[in-house]
């Protein structure tokens, strides 16, 4: 989508949080590519980016003061919204941590079928990319597959 944007043009987000989830190097390279490419962000959620919609204030001093206070939301924005990432995602470990331990918690059940057709399919020496492609699976589920092929014949 940048690769199609041009300067001046408009990145109209429904929540900050959807752009800027990154760790901190890699917000401030896309940060970096949005502003070398003079692209303008618009968040439904933040408020004071929705100037950006408007006319262009004749007054620059104002347009820049707009711009700074922008850039300086979208940055705390982003690390909050990183923070929040992080805590939820560590709470989830937790969770499943705690689950396991109770013998509650057991994962996303294999797909027997699925797995069923991925043996077929390596089994007449399709490639892993092919095979994956025609049993609708992930490469990396076609590899596991692969490794418990490898597994239980040796």
């Amino acid at each position: 989508m940048l690769e199609d944007a041009s300067s001046g043009d408009i990145l109209l987000v429904e929540a900050i949080d959807r752009l800027s989830r990154l760790p901190q190097a890699e917000w401030e390279r896309l940060r970096a590519e949005i502003e070398g490419k003079g692209l303008r962000v618009v968040a439904l959620d933040l408020p004071t980016s929705h100037a950006a919609l408007g006319e262009n204030s004749s007054d620059e001093f104002t347009a820049r003061m707009l711009d700074a206070v922008n850039r300086m939301m979208l940055d705390m924005v982003a690390a909050i919204a990183r923070k929040d990432y992080e805590q939820r995602r560590q709470r989830q470990a937790q969770g499943i941590a705690k689950a396991k331990e109770k013998g509650v918690y057991k994962g996303r059940p294999v797909d027997r079928d699925k797995h069923a057709r991925i043996r077929e399919l390596l089994e007449k020496d399709f490639s892993i990319r092919k095979t994956a492609e025609i049993a609708g699976a992930a490469p990396s589920t076609v590899q596991k597959v692969k490794r418990k092929i490898a597994a239980s014949s040796a």
